[in-house]
């Protein structure tokens, strides 16, 4: 899969695409970077080896988490490359999903990007520098193969394009300001969205309105998307991180080990071929729910207080 990487350049009315990271001279279209000539080549390559480790120990995370009460807040940390996401950011994303699902403290999660852009999707440039791409347990980006089992929010401001796009699909809800952009445009290289995008969205959105927007290319806004069903809610700009955290916030009354199974069934249910076969896969997901939170949750209706989750004290 090659997911967009992509920042956009608004020149009148045209668009004009440049590799996420990258320094690209519009007029020839060639890096402005030159390489550096020495006589002793060796000791270029040590100098440099030295150099890159001592730089990449003075860069910030590449992802950041924070515990905000039960809620991981998961946030792609790099804005100069507008969150494009190499194999790094990708290993890192996916540690922050296996801490999501393997702490019982935590509830959900919320995924945003820093710098007022969501994610570029993939970083172009580290392909082109020959970055040889690392299969992940979760797939690709650490979460787009498969997703937590607890439920994940995006908080989209700014652009979440061809990868960054997808990254949201994978998510169980998608808050995003009224600034934020959707787009898949891949085909403009000639290239093919392989990261769910091209199935997921037809299931989401009416066949037609998927199809113009993969096959035109087209950005379109989050009042567009929440029109038709694929945003949950559209916020102020500058507001998706905390109408995210107070939309896990809501889903937090209730019990931890049902909400998971209520999300694996609805999941799952794309999957099971007959209703036979959906009666029956139910019931046993279903059958997984803690029994003793099963038991407060009743106990506190009839005493008509809130229930405390035995699964997250």
């Amino acid at each position: 899969m090659l997911e967009t990487a992509m920042s956009m350049v608004r020149r009148s009315e045209k668009l004009v695409y440049i590799s996420s990271g990258s320094s690209l001279d519009l007029n020839n279209g060639r890096d402005r970077q030159r390489p550096h000539r020495h006589n002793n080549l060796s000791c270029v390559r040590d100098r440099g080896t030295r150099q890159e480790r001592f730089m990449s120990s003075l860069q910030p995370d590449l992802v950041l988490t924070e515990a905000h009460r039960h809620v991981l807040i998961v946030t792609i940390n790099r804005p100069g490359a507008r969150n494009s996401i190499d194999q790094a950011t990708t290993e890192a994303i996916e540690r922050a999903m296996d801490r999501l699902d393997d702490t019982e403290e935590l509830f959900a999660g919320v995924i945003t990007g820093a710098g007022g852009t969501f994610c570029a999707g993939a970083d172009l440039k580290s392909v082109t520098r020959g970055e040889k791409r690392v299969g992940t347990t979760r797939g690709v980006f650490g979460l787009l193969n498969r997703a937590p089992r607890k439920p994940l929010i995006a908080a989209v401001e700014g652009f979440a394009v061809g990868g960054g796009f997808e990254l949201c699909l994978a998510c169980d809800l998608i808050v995003a300001a009224e600034t934020a952009r959707f787009g898949l445009p891949e085909v403009r290289l000639n290239l093919v969205a392989t990261g769910g995008a091209l199935f997921r969205l037809p299931r989401r959105m009416p066949y037609h309105l998927a199809m113009e927007l993969a096959l035109t290319a087209e950005f379109r806004d989050a009042a567009f998307f929440h029109r038709w069903g694929v945003v949950n809610r559209v916020v102020p700009s500058g507001q998706a991180l905390n109408a995210a955290l107070e939309l896990a916030e809501s889903l937090e009354a209730n019990g931890p080990t049902a909400v998971a199974a209520t999300k694996q069934i609805i999941c799952s249910s794309v999957s099971w071929s007959s209703e036979e076969e959906a009666w029956r896969a139910q019931e046993r997901i279903a059958a997984t729910v803690d029994s003793k939170d099963s038991a407060e949750g009743l106990a506190a209706f009839a005493e008509k207080r809130k229930p405390v989750w035995r699964r997250r004290r």
